[in-house]
């Protein structure tokens, strides 16, 4: 009889191609083995899940949506079904380090009062660079990936807080994921993360980050960083995950300098595609932002921590979010 997994690791796949072997034949080779896999295909039309060997995996499980849910809808199938205690998301276009199911269990049994972990995103086809050192979010509404394209050097070397994980390798425990409903699937794909993250925080949750949990991804997605499908949900997402979470006084502070942002943004890329495809996301997430804010209401009512305490988890420097400077602040 098979040991009750620790971890359910869950795999959105949609057209990952080749990535898709490389991701799970990474997890045949962790060093901690007791979790199970489960792998949601949104309807992939490219081979991959026709020739996806499965065969070395200890616990695995296949969900063929039949068509394309997007990344938080698929999350959210696999995690209502997993049998974990926590629950590991790793994109199909990553590969994780052989020990980084270990240390993730390494860090859960030393930090028993955090609900989530990010983990080091790593440049799977660009050596030497980071692809993201945890999820930051700026006082004025604008989530960024903090450490992204810097040199690896510039990684922090220590367990600090930072706003939330990343979706490409983030870990929350399931019994928190499935009572704030995991991610609004609404969002589709890019953003869910940050958003869910923001909802946690409201409810008292923080988020480590963990120098030494290192996986290896692609990066930009394989929708493409800056694809009209990418900007268009990024866009639109923003403005509900800004718009549904932040308690009022700093909505009220915070506004004119998201709307200035905004227009920065659409006026520096003014001719070009990436100008209109913001436009148009921003756009539709103003259309609806209203009724986000209204049914967000008890979240923020609610609230477990105080304006000070979320104040010091938002990055209020523009110029750092610009940069993609580090998102990891040492503990208090």
């Amino acid at each position: 009889m098979l040991e009750e997994p620790f971890f359910s690791v869950i795999i959105v796949n949609y057209n990952a191609g080749a990535y898709l072997q490389q991701c799970v034949n990474s997890l045949v080779g962790q060093t901690f083995t007791r979790f199970e896999t489960w792998i949601v295909d949104n309807d992939s039309h490219d081979g991959s899940m026709e020739t996806l060997d499965l065969s070395e995996l200890i616990s695995s499980q296949v969900i063929m949506m039949r068509r394309n849910s997007g990344f938080a809808e698929g999350n959210n199938v696999a995690a209502r079904r997993a049998n974990g205690k926590w629950i590991v998301l790793l994109n199909a276009d990553a590969v994780a380090e052989p020990d980084w199911l270990q240390v993730l269990h390494d860090a859960i049994a030393k930090y028993p009062e955090t609900a989530m972990f990010a983990s080091t995103q790593l440049r799977m086809e660009e050596k030497g660079l980071l692809d993201g050192v945890g999820d930051g979010y700026s006082a004025y509404g604008f989530p960024w990936r903090g450490g992204y394209l810097k040199p690896v050097s510039s990684k922090p070397d220590f367990v600090g807080e930072c706003f939330g994980p990343c979706g490409a390798g983030a870990i929350y425990r399931k019994d928190v994921f499935l009572k704030h409903d995991g991610f609004d699937e609404r969002y589709f794909c890019y953003v869910e993360d940050v958003d869910l993250s923001f909802r946690l925080r409201l409810d008292g949750e923080h988020c480590l980050f963990l120098p030494d949990a290192i996986i290896h991804h692609k990066g930009g997605g394989l929708a493409g960083e800056e694809s009209e499908f990418s900007v268009f949900h990024g866009s639109r997402n923003r403005v509900w995950t800004y718009v549904g979470n932040m308690p009022a006084a700093l909505l009220a502070l915070t506004l004119p300098a998201h709307l200035g942002l905004t227009a920065f943004l659409i006026l520096k890329h003014f001719g070009k595609p990436y100008s209109r495809y913001v436009w148009r996301g921003t756009k539709a997430g103003w259309a609806d932002a209203l009724s986000f804010r209204r049914e967000r209401k008890a979240l923020r009512k609610n609230r477990k921590i105080s304006i000070a305490t979320l104040c010091r988890a938002l990055t209020w420097n523009i110029f750092k979010v610009s940069a993609h400077g580090s998102a990891v602040q040492k503990r208090r």
